[in-house]
């Protein structure tokens, strides 16, 4: 075991070299938002798709345009709007008159790194599409049915202020995403940093590819190597089945506070975001910490509160908090 262990190690050190790389050129062109960038890099290792929720202005698209132009993949950005149809993101088949034949115009969503911009802008039909691409990592046109290239990652961002013309997430298709992030207003520092780079009419920024896909294939298949022990899986089953049964878990408080608890899709995520948290810090192994270091991001928008916890103004993010803090650290 411990050999196994060492040599993972030197592995884990050796594949993981590039996402200082790309945090470091990130860096260049975005100010503050380290735990974004983490929390993206986190869904890229580990194949999850993330939602981020923010209010206009915090660089959630900046953000992810950088990243996926220092990974030399293909990006398409899609802005969402309440006229758009399935088959604009998806694509269709064309009438060919020349030689009678349809032919096939493949969508944006034929790409690798997808940002779904306000995706609370489009209509169910439209949602549906790219959350059942997102799932089964296939798009169907016509007869025909096309298998997505590996990696595919969907960036979805949504405005959590203006409720007029959206369509709000239904939860069972918010679960999907494997993280939901809180993007925060900058610092005072980060704010000034962010006035001297941007206060331009056009901001330039020199930004290159630094790495290629398959060296994500390839940290992916390192990520799925990191050991987690058998009371890690046990603590990860506490944290879940807490928000289901707060009573059993010594928390009969919180019982009238949460209408639904995490799904097993959450024990899932879980574990795999653990890993690739593992990864960045160069470890072979998973410890309680990379579960709490991950763990609201991949439990936030799973928890849904009744209208007793709003009345009291207590979130998810309050009933997740309580539950860390009672349950046993292994």
């Amino acid at each position: 075991m411990t050999f196994d262990l060492t040599q993972l190690n030197e592995k884990i050190k050796e594949k993981s070299l590039f996402l200082k790389t790309l945090e470091s050129e990130a860096a260049k062109v975005v100010v503050g938002q380290q735990g974004m960038i983490r929390r993206i890099l986190i869904g890229l290792l580990s194949n999850g798709h993330i939602l981020l929720e923010g209010v206009p202005g915090l660089a959630k698209t900046l953000t992810i345009k950088t990243l996926a132009k220092l990974i030399d993949t293909s990006f398409n950005r899609i802005q969402f709007t309440p006229d758009l149809l399935p088959a604009d993101l998806l694509g269709t088949l064309i009438y060919n008159q020349k030689n009678g034949e349809f032919i096939v115009k493949k969508g944006p969503l034929f790409g690798n790194i997808i940002l779904a911009d306000e995706i609370n802008r489009s209509p169910a039909k439209v949602q549906a599409a790219l959350l059942e691409s997102m799932q089964e990592k296939q798009i169907t046109i016509g007869d025909t049915t096309y298998k997505l290239e590996e990696p595919f990652l969907v960036l979805a961002t949504q405005n959590p202020i203006e409720q007029e013309g959206t369509y709000p997430l239904p939860e069972a298709q918010v679960d999907r995403f494997m993280l939901k992030l809180k993007v925060d207003y900058p610092t005072d520092e980060e704010e000034f940093e962010i006035i001297k780079r941007m206060a331009h009419p056009e901001p330039k920024f020199d930004i290159k590819p630094v790495i290629k896909k398959a060296e994500i294939l390839d940290a992916r298949n390192v990520v799925d190597e990191i050991y987690v022990d058998d009371k890690i899986f046990r603590y990860i089953v506490s944290l879940v089945m807490a928000t289901r049964d707060p009573v059993k878990a010594g928390l009969p408080d919180l019982e009238p506070l949460i209408e639904y608890g995490a799904s097993p899709r959450a024990s899932i995520n879980l574990a795999l975001a653990a890993k690739a948290n593992a990864f960045i810090n160069q470890r072979g192994y998973v410890t309680p910490d990379d579960i709490r270091a991950i763990g609201m991001d991949v439990l936030r928008h799973r928890v849904l509160v009744t209208y007793e916890a709003e009345a009291e103004e207590v979130s998810s993010e309050d009933i997740i908090q309580r539950i860390f803090e009672v349950t046993e650290v292994p």
